[in-house]
């Protein structure tokens, strides 16, 4: 009974340190404004639109790709073109379908993911 005791407390221990590594290498991090300025505006990042095609075409934050979180099929299909080792940084356009998009990006393996929890809206505010 103690050696299954102590199995299962390795068990536990092991699976614990596990699951906290992987939530520290795949890290959501909300960003404002001025980080986009400094951090994306006129840089060679991966910066993706997920509002609808119609949204984007009247508007977009500098280079921004635009990957339709509301297509779920086909932003599942490119996000997979995209590279997981480099940061990602998304935002749509007040913040709840970025956040959405943040967290199926954390589970397909991308490590470093930026969330502009403003959105479209708060970038066109002078």
């Amino acid at each position: 009974m103690r050696h299954w005791f102590k199995l299962t407390l390795y068990s536990v221990i092991f699976a614990t340190v596990v699951s906290c590594q992987s939530q520290q290498d795949a890290t959501i991090t909300r960003v404002d404004k001025e980080t986009i300025k400094a951090e994306v505006i006129g840089k060679d990042v991966q910066l993706v639109d997920v509002r609808t095609p119609e949204e984007y075409n009247a508007g977009h934050i500098d280079d921004a790709i635009n990957f339709d979180l509301s297509n779920r099929v086909a932003f599942l299909k490119q996000i997979e073109t995209m590279d997981k080792e480099q940061p990602v940084y998304v935002y749509c356009m007040i913040g709840s379908r970025s956040a959405y998009a943040a967290k199926i990006l954390r589970s397909k393996g991308f490590t470093k993911i930026y969330d502009y929890s403003g959105g479209y809206d708060d970038w066109r505010k002078p």
